[in-house]
């Protein structure tokens, strides 16, 4: 990217989201994933596994951080100009 890229060093997103645009069903196991660096692949294989073995407790789990855990919050990676005009544009909206 280049400097002029508007990306994740203005929104850093820290702590534990659920990833619904990399994530199947809600996405916990995209954000775990994503939070601990680990592949999608491998956290999904785990939880099957889990799923199998521990039916309720790993449905309640699930249940559990679906309720309890964030969306991660939607970061805009384009041009900082775009970006510029389009939060000119929101502000403008909300004073009319």
């Amino acid at each position: 990217m280049t400097e002029g890229m508007w990306y994740d060093k203005h929104f850093r997103t820290s702590g534990l989201y659920r990833d619904r645009e990399n994530g199947w069903i809600f996405g916990v196991c995209a954000g775990i994933a994503d939070r601990f660096n680990l592949r999608v692949g491998a956290v999904r294989g785990i939880a099957a596994i889990c799923l199998l073995l521990f039916f309720w407790a790993t449905a309640l789990i699930y249940v559990l951080a679906v309720v309890l855990i964030r969306e991660k919050p939607l970061i805009y990676s384009g041009r900082a100009s775009e970006h510029e005009f389009w939060r000119r544009r929101r502000d403008d909206w909300r004073h009319s």
